[in-house]
Order: C-alpha cells, then structure tokens, then sequence
C-alpha cells in the first residue's frame, strides 16, 4: 500500500489550498483518513480525522477554515485549507488506516508529505 499526496505549495495569507492523498496497492477497507502536519522545530501534530462512521475532528487551530472530506471509492482524503495564516506553514502528511484482508488489522500508512507555505 501507498499514499501519494499532492497539492502543497506557496499562498499568500488568506489563500486556499486543496491537498489530496490517494492510496494505491491491496486495499481491502479502510478506517479512518487524516491528516497531520510538522512545522520547523515542532512536534508533528493532528489536523483533521475523518472516521470511516463520517464524523470529522479539527484541531482547534484550523475550526471554521479547513474541511476535510474523502471519497471511500478512489480511497482518497482531502483537505480544504481557507483563510490559511503565516502559522499554518509545515509539512503535511496524510494518514489512512488500512487493512489488506477482510482478516487483518488495520494498519497506519504514511504519505511522503507535501509542504504549504504561507506568506505574510
């Protein structure tokens, strides 16, 4: 299984950014869709959660800017960051629980990570 996300890139504050992260390989189901991001000197951190019940979590930070979604039959999440400030500059990563067989556990998979930079 791979996670390929895509989307990062340079904006100005109060831009948007759409990131995408699609998974690929032997996927049987999957569980719940993140996404997280690390900013220079700092701790990786939670962003948004997308259970595979629907219901989504934010980090306070991002409440009432970002949305997350996903679409179950390309396996792959989004995240729509509006409104974005200076302090939103990191890299994002994705995360997607996956199981290969209807008999496994489901297991955390990585995408490769993709940088926003906002400008002030």
């Amino acid at each position: 299984v791979q996670l390929q996300a895509s989307g990062g890139g340079l904006v100005q504050a109060g831009g948007s950014l759409r990131l995408s992260c699609a998974a690929s390989g032997s996927i049987f189901s999957t569980n719940a869709m993140g996404w997280y991001r690390q900013a220079p000197g700092k701790e990786r951190e939670l962003v948004a959660v997308s259970t595979s019940g629907d219901s989504t979590n934010y980090a306070d930070s991002v409440k009432g800017r970002f949305t997350i979604s996903r679409d179950n039959a390309k396996n792959t999440v989004y995240l729509q960051m509006n409104s974005l400030k200076p302090e939103d500059t990191a890299v994002y990563y994705c995360n997607q629980q996956i199981t290969t067989s209807w008999f496994g556990a489901f297991s955390n998979y990585w995408g490769q990570g993709t940088l926003v930079t906002v400008s002030s």
